[in-house]
């Protein structure tokens, strides 16, 4: 390709580059089953423009994709989905949401590589689809933290029930969140650097 004097390559985005004050970067990994608001919640957190995979779901999924539930859903992620946000003048967040087929779940391995935590989003009307999930977050010592998408038409439970249902660590939080709000998504990835931090103040002292 020939490169004129007058030609220029287009650099990044204002706003997508990093803060001059960024001193941390950490990595996040938000996960649940299918159609619980992966995408949707780290494309309405992410301050630059989020990267998506999502493809209109066709007949090779009929059968083994379970979309009960969710049925008028017509995309879904097949590899990642992929944002930023800054919590703090000089923290980072990497937000990186998983596909929510099983059939895909091999590409969990990478995405989990140098993740401090997850997220693992649950939907109250198809609660069984979250028991594989956590079970293997807890098989990998992932710390995370649920969250309860709180769609219009999902039923209302008590949080010791979830917990039971789950069978959740009393220590591991739990909070109610709006996936397609920023401020009730950010809460909630604060409420997981919370967690980490009081995992880490122990092994500091």
């Amino acid at each position: 390709m020939d490169f004129r004097s007058s030609d220029t390559i287009p650099g990044p985005r204002s706003e997508d580059v990093l803060p001059s004050t960024a001193t941390a970067a950490v990595k996040v990994v938000v996960v649940g089953g299918f159609g619980v608001g992966k995408t949707t919640m780290v494309g309405s957190v992410s301050e630059i423009r989020p990267l998506t995979t999502e493809e209109t779901m066709t007949q090779a999924g009929v059968g083994v994709d379970d979309n009960r539930g969710v049925e008028t859903k017509t995309a879904t992620t097949v590899a990642m989905d992929f944002g930023r946000i800054s919590l703090s003048d000089e923290l980072i967040l990497y937000l990186f949401g998983t596909p929510g087929q099983e059939r895909f779940w091999f590409l969990w391995n990478g995405l989990f590589e140098g993740a401090l935590g997850a997220v693992v989003l649950i939907d109250t009307r198809r609660l069984q689809t979250s028991f594989d999930v956590i079970g293997r977050l807890e098989e990998r010592g992932v710390p995370f933290v649920v969250a309860v998408n709180t769609f219009p038409d999902a039923p209302h439970h008590p949080v010791e029930a979830l917990r039971n249902a789950l069978d959740l660590a009393e220590e591991v939080p739990m909070i109610d969140c709006d996936a397609r709000l920023r401020t009730s998504s950010r809460d909630v990835l604060m409420t997981l650097m919370r967690y980490l931090h009081s995992l880490a103040v122990p092994l500091a002292g």
